[in-house]
């Protein structure tokens, strides 16, 4: 039977490869990030070595052709935004993530998404815009990823205080997009008037795929819209998603 035991170790490589846990990652952010999304940076540094090993696990095993969508989504979405918390706490304190960059001279950068500071497969660097873009926004036809993608400012939608989680992926992002269309602060829905967040602008087409935008906030908001609705959009604020 011990033979039996090794042979199949030897011959099943699957066997070996389990994907790496966000427990860890899931423990930082509940201890944290409040409930509505604000960071408490100052004492964030004191466990900043563990989001840095953590960041270092998800390196050593990226996704590979066995997992799921919603496992490699998963990876990809902890990954960014635990890269995003660390970008801050390296620099921090600052008022923006847009002080990141060419303000505090950086050379060759420009702005903080252009800052390579991931490590995978054969030594190749990505930063958070080609996590985002070359990655999520590329291979995933899932328009919610922008309400779970945080870039650290107050605009944006609240950074969860759990780790994403491939068994409850879809329930977390539905629920995350609720209460980014709820928030007053980023949001102003009515049935004949839109005045929504500039992510609506920016991304305009990844809302678009399957209908008018219209349609995609209905299937989210607790107020029905009319098709011929007029829209706006509200200015943004990259103040630092810190807790008050």
């Amino acid at each position: 039977m011990k033979n039996l035991i090794v042979a199949l170790i030897a011959f099943s490589p699957l066997l070996l490869q389990a994907q790496p846990t966000h427990k860890d990652f899931d423990s930082l952010l509940k201890k944290y990030v409040d409930a509505q999304g604000g960071v408490n940076y100052k004492a964030f540094k004191a466990d900043e070595v563990a989001l840095n090993d953590y960041l270092v696990s998800m390196m050593i095993e990226p996704p590979t052709s066995d997992w799921n969508n919603d496992e490699k989504l998963t990876y990809w979405i902890n990954v960014y935004n635990a890269l995003t918390i660390q970008l801050i706490l390296k620099y921090y304190p600052i008022k923006s993530i847009k002080d990141i960059g060419s303000a505090i001279q950086i050379p060759y950068i420009n702005t903080p998404w252009d800052i390579e500071c991931f490590e995978i497969e054969d030594g190749k660097e990505l930063s958070l815009n080609d996590i985002e873009h070359g990655i999520i926004r590329k291979h995933f036809e899932e328009p919610r990823i922008h309400f779970a993608l945080v870039c650290a400012a107050k605009s944006c939608p609240k950074l969860l205080n759990e780790a994403y989680d491939a068994t409850k992926l879809d329930a977390q992002l539905t629920a995350q997009t609720k209460a980014f269309l709820a928030n007053l602060n980023k949001n102003k829905i009515s049935n004949d008037r839109l005045e929504l967040s500039k992510l609506f602008s920016w991304y305009g087409g990844d809302f678009r795929k399957n209908g008018t935008l219209v349609d995609f906030l209905n299937q989210y908001s607790s107020t029905k819209i009319n098709q011929k609705t007029k829209t706006s959009f509200m200015d943004y604020d990259w103040g630092l998603n810190e807790q008050k």
